[in-house]
């Protein structure tokens, strides 16, 4: 017999799987980056600009390897420099610019309606009851109050 927590977490994997695909095509087509990059920059701005290799790899959903190659991508780009650790010459930080923080801006009015476009067929009270509970279930696993509220982007 399954468990209330094995339907929820396989409820939420098969969630993300379905709409992460779609997401990522209409930020990719209309908001000029990957949704992997879109990530990165929502982080950093959420952390004031500036995270340390450490710090970002803990914040989004990615290995540290592959948040180091996207990072490197990014400053490929010019829309994050990296700027070594002045305490600690083993890391470094990953800094957004201003080209970033503008494309992120130009995506995020992407991406937010993509978010609304895909979840429109949903009854509004049924989301706004899953997000109550996925945000309380975060508090009581984390231990610290949830963002998820406006985590998307905060203009």
């Amino acid at each position: 017999m399954t468990t209330d927590a094995e339907r929820t977490w396989a409820a939420v994997l098969r969630l993300h799987a379905a709409l992460l695909p779609r997401l990522d095509r209409a930020v990719a087509r209309d908001g000029g980056m990957p949704l992997a990059w879109y990530d990165v920059l929502l982080e950093l701005r959420e952390g004031g600009g500036r995270l340390t290799m450490g710090q970002l790899a803990e914040r989004v959903v990615l290995s540290r390897t592959r948040v180091s190659r996207l990072v490197d991508e990014l400053v490929a780009a010019g829309l994050v420099e990296r700027e070594r650790h002045p305490d600690d010459g083993r890391s470094a930080y990953a800094v957004l610019t201003r080209e970033g923080t503008r494309r992120f801006l130009a995506a995020a009015r992407v991406y937010l309606p993509a978010i609304e476009r895909e979840l429109a067929g949903v009854d509004p009270a049924r989301l706004a009851a899953l997000a109550d509970g996925l945000e309380a279930v975060l508090d009581d696993v984390t231990g610290r109050a949830s963002e998820v509220g406006s985590r998307p982007v905060r203009t």
